[in-house]
């Protein structure tokens, strides 16, 4: 199932929602899948949870060593 893209720009007030929108029938069917598989659907959405709040953090932990990294080589230039 292919997810569409953006129909707004970066800061339209609708594109969150058209976020979700993309999102939800992928999700549905991954929720699906897990149910069939023999998890329970609170089981497989606090897990959804979990893995997107870790998946954030570990993206902004990512960006702050990529910051990290690169003052680093700019004091070393001084």
């Amino acid at each position: 199932m292919t997810i569409l893209k953006p129909s707004y720009p970066q800061n339209h007030p609708d594109r969150f929602s058209e976020c979700q929108g993309a999102l939800e029938d992928r999700l549905l069917e991954l929720l699906g899948d897990a149910i069939e598989a023999g998890w329970t659907k609170d089981e497989v959405l606090a897990a959804m949870i979990t893995v997107a709040d870790n998946t954030s953090l570990a993206m902004h932990e990512n960006v702050l060593l990529s910051v990290e990294t690169e003052l680093r080589k700019l004091m070393k230039k001084q």
